[in-house]
């Protein structure tokens, strides 16, 4: 039996973030090496992220509040109120 879900995965998620953070570091001409020497974040770990989107929590914070996009982790965890209603159907 095969299951399917709308939802993204974990690994989904690194990659579209590592993608987004690079398209942004390039878009303010920023190199890996710069962005290292400003952010107090190694460049190995600048590299593994944009490649692989592994990061550690800690450093990716560093690199959003460089690019002043801390606000951006606000939601996340946030108590949902609503419900979707296709969830309230299966919650019933």
């Amino acid at each position: 039996m095969t299951f399917y879900n709308i939802d993204k995965v974990p690994t989904e998620i690194q990659q579209e973030l590592a993608s987004k953070f690079r398209e942004i570091r390039k878009n303010k001409k920023i190199s890996q090496t710069q962005l290292a020497n400003k952010s107090g974040v190694s460049l190995g770990s600048i590299k593994r992220f944009e490649q692989t989107g592994q990061i550690s929590l800690e450093s990716l914070l560093k690199l959003a509040h460089l690019f002043d996009r801390l606000n951006d982790f606000d939601s996340v965890f946030k108590p949902q109120e609503n419900l979707k209603e296709i969830e309230k159907l299966f919650n019933k």
